[in-house]
């Protein structure tokens, strides 16, 4: 269908809308239309409303080509097929008062709508969080510097994880420069990775530095480091992380087990904010450029000049020659 692989930026035909902008999102098999307050987000975040669907008469400014629409969790990830502002999200979310609401941002916006976040002290994206702490854990992280509480239980996967409603929906394998080697060269570290893979979300959490693998004595570094290398090729959605210090591996899963939290019990709203949008319906086929309608006008024995705009009555005889299929 036309349109099915653009991303499409239009002018709002209501009046009376206060979202001045249309785009239309090739998410689906008819994509989706959202009400913009932007045409893209370039300083700040976009506040987006679903619309019912695609209007006939809507004035088409820009479309693109899409190299990847994607939904993932509470956002749809977009990239477009153009040099620059080619990367955005459209995030799902609730705002003050419990109310759902739509964003359209980039990684710019994103980070000037929260700035001087990185402060060591604070709580997760989660807030305060109750992490479970594997039974089999000898020297346990006790995240004492951070707000969090912990309880220990035999966990499927992982070392450290959170639960959402009964179940664990991330989990974070604690490995120290010694442990990591000994799982690579014995083959072990596929396992691991193949249990915590069947989490929502998970990663391991190494309490050292990547250079520390090429200083190692005992083993050929080439070979740990080809061994991590296959693991994380083959096991992409479990991120195997060099943190420096054990303080520092602490803290990261810390923020990553927030995070996971945040955005997994996040989902459920995500989801009935996604299933409300409506399929925009077909769009009209792209308007042919200036260059096409003067060759054609030229070989039709038509005056045309040879730069700049066509007269409005040489477009018309154009179109009427050239009828829109179906």
């Amino acid at each position: 269908m036309v349109g099915r692989a653009e991303f499409v930026v239009a002018r709002n035909p209501d009046p009376d809308s206060k979202l001045p902008y249309l785009i239309r999102v090739p998410l689906g098999a008819e994509g989706v239309v959202l009400k913009a307050r932007e045409m893209w987000p370039r300083t700040s975040k976009v506040f987006c409303h679903p619309e019912t669907a695609w209007p006939s008469d809507a004035e088409i400014l820009e479309r693109v080509a899409v190299r990847s629409c994607v939904r993932r969790g509470a956002s749809i990830d977009l990239v477009l097929d153009r040099a620059r502002e080619n990367r955005s999200q459209i995030v799902f979310t609730k705002i003050r008062g419990g109310r759902d609401a739509i964003f359209w941002q980039t990684g710019r916006t994103a980070k000037q709508a929260r700035p001087n976040v990185e402060v060591p002290s604070r709580r997760s994206l989660a807030g305060q969080l109750e992490i479970l702490v594997d039974s089999h854990e000898t020297y346990p992280w006790r995240f004492s510097a951070q707000q969090a509480t912990t309880s220990r239980r035999a966990l499927p996967a992982g070392d450290y994880a959170i639960e959402i409603d009964g179940r664990i929906a991330a989990s974070v394998e604690r490995k120290s420069l010694a442990d990591l080697v000994a799982t690579v060269t014995t083959g072990k570290l596929r396992y691991v990775l193949a249990d915590l893979s069947a989490l929502p979300r998970a990663a391991v959490a190494v309490e050292d530095r990547y250079s520390e693998v090429f200083r190692l004595t005992h083993v050929r570094p080439a070979v740990v480091a080809d061994g991590l290398a296959e693991a994380q090729v083959r096991y992409p959605t479990v991120p195997i992380v060099f943190c420096e210090t054990r303080p520092l591996a602490q803290e990261w899963a810390y923020r990553f087990l927030g995070a996971a939290h945040a955005e997994l019990a996040g989902a459920p709203a995500a989801d009935a904010i996604a299933a409300s949008l409506r399929p925009a319906g077909p769009l009209p086929a792209p308007t042919p450029s200036t260059a096409k309608i003067r060759d054609w006008a030229l070989q039709a024995g038509m005056a045309v000049s040879d730069r700049g705009r066509l007269r409005p009555e040489v477009v018309r005889a154009y179109l009427a020659a050239h009828p829109p299929a179906g």
